[in-house]
């Protein structure tokens, strides 16, 4: 198995800065975020708005379960463009066949009401099928590959990997932060149509395929960057396969050892835990995303926020506390108390837990499982369900995509970050049945058992964390 690699050296970790590559990779991944946020955060409501109302009129069970798989294979392709791309292509060629795919997927659905309007594949016409579909395979080149190229800037052991984590993590959610804001104006105000019903301003037209053009711009603008600064900023990382150079020939074999089956294995066991984790957290595209549009109070000083502008607030929250949450990592680490990979891992869980007890407190607000769009719980319990939410996935994610780079032989370093990422393969197709289920046993019952189940999961993760700390063999 090759494990060896011929291309340029990344920065020594005597270095006190950061490679200019890192900004390079972080504005990239901002615009790719951006172009998947924007449309994810339209895309229930465009499934479930009525054909008059510019969407496709499909049952909101159907569409949890069309959003569920869409999201879900989003996460399966990954392990198989990290597989290519460390075997034949090289993560940078990877990127750029993604990056080009998804631009060509967000204007399949700018351009769906000029070329058909007729029903053909799960109740959607066949160019918005052909663009989801292009959208699941283009990210898995993209989204594997330039978080490996993250890593591969660093030596193993240089202190500054895992800020440099949480910087490209916070340009992830700066683009998720723009996102549903441009295009939900764009889809919900700027192209849409209003009506005044008994002196309530309602959206009677909707201006979908806008904000699907803004997403397609954005994926473009972040491959030309990429593209045009690749070689003077990254060199020649990332370049190549893993193990050959440019003369495409082998430099080494070697089998993998004991301690790189040990950590590898770890890589799989965690991964199993936060599938719990993403299956709840992925319900802000779904039934938090319904269930705020009819029934949470939205109107704020006389304004009505658009139910799309809520994806926002997670990346906001990103954003603001990653410096934080960072901080108090470096605190406890320069104290001798820094916790490990898996404890981190369960405190999130355990956090996205409480966060859904606040939506369980919503629903009891509104008197419980009502139908009755009229009776509005308080913005507030959003809110809070979001900043919790968020806080454990800054225990979480920048934390795994680190662990994976630690952790992973190098000739496998991609196709195992593609392994990670499919915790939201499996979690988003379970999340997405969740959300469908929301309807039938109610808001209550359901929000209330995703917060036990992830709360269960995470206190598992921390019981068994001394373990998997010592099969990391010094990288946890």
């Amino acid at each position: 198995m090759q494990v060896a690699t011929a291309q340029a050296p990344p920065p020594t970790p005597t270095s006190s800065k950061h490679p200019p590559g890192l900004y390079l990779l972080f504005f990239t991944e901002m615009w790719e975020r951006f172009s998947y946020y924007g449309m994810r955060g339209l895309l229930v409501l465009y499934l479930t708005k009525t054909v008059v109302q510019g969407g496709l009129g499909i049952s909101e069970a159907s569409a949890t379960l069309i959003y569920g798989y869409f999201t879900g294979f989003v996460y399966f392709t990954p392990i198989i463009g990290g597989y290519i791309a460390d075997k034949y292509i090289g993560q940078r060629r990877a990127i750029l066949i993604g990056g080009v795919t998804m631009a060509i997927a967000q204007l399949c659905l700018f351009m769906q009401p000029a070329l058909s309007t007729e029903a053909a594949i799960f109740g959607m016409p066949w160019p918005t099928a052909l663009g989801l579909l292009l959208l699941i395979l283009g990210n898995g080149f993209f989204k594997p590959n330039i978080s490996t190229i993250v890593g591969k800037l660093y030596q193993q052991g240089d202190p500054k990997r895992d800020a440099a984590f949480t910087i490209f993590y916070m340009g992830i959610n700066v683009g998720a932060f723009f996102a549903p804001l441009v295009c939900g104006y764009l889809a919900e105000d700027l192209f849409a149509t209003k009506t005044v019903v008994n002196g309530v301003t309602e959206v009677s037209n909707y201006g979908f395929r806008y904000g699907f053009l803004a997403a397609g711009i954005g994926m473009m603008l972040g491959q030309l960057a990429f593209n045009l600064l690749g070689k003077k900023y990254l060199g020649d990382v990332g370049l190549y396969p893993e193990g050959k150079g440019a003369d495409n020939k082998t430099v080494e074999k070697t089998p993998l050892t004991k301690e790189e089956t040990d950590r590898m294995a770890v890589i799989f066991i965690i991964t199993l835990f936060v599938v719990f984790f993403w299956a709840g957290f992925e319900q802000a595209g779904s039934s938090l995303t319904l269930y705020t549009d009819k029934y949470i109070n939205r109107e704020v000083f006389g304004f009505l926020i658009p139910t799309s502008w809520f994806q926002s607030v997670n990346p906001l929250f990103i954003v603001a506390f990653a410096p934080v949450t960072a901080g108090v990592w470096l605190a406890l680490g320069r104290k001798g108390r820094d916790l490990s990979i898996p404890v981190k891992m369960g405190l999130g869980m355990i956090l996205l837990g409480a966060g859904f007890l606040f939506m369980v407190g919503a629903v009891l607000e509104r008197g419980g499982d009502v139908q009755d769009t009229t009776v509005k719980a308080s913005i507030l319990w959003l809110l809070a369900t979001y900043f919790f939410h968020t806080i454990g996935e800054l225990c979480l994610s920048p934390i795994g995509l680190s662990m994976v780079s630690r952790l992973s032989p190098v000739s496998l370093t991609s196709m195992l970050m593609g392994v990670w990422f499919l915790a939201p393969f499996v979690a988003q197709i379970a999340g997405g049945y969740i959300a469908k289920y929301v309807e039938e046993l109610g808001a209550l019952t359901v929000f209330g058992l995703i917060a036990g189940f992830v709360i269960a999961a995470g206190l598992l993760l921390i019981i068994i964390a001394k373990k998997l700390f010592h099969m990391m063999h010094g990288r946890g």
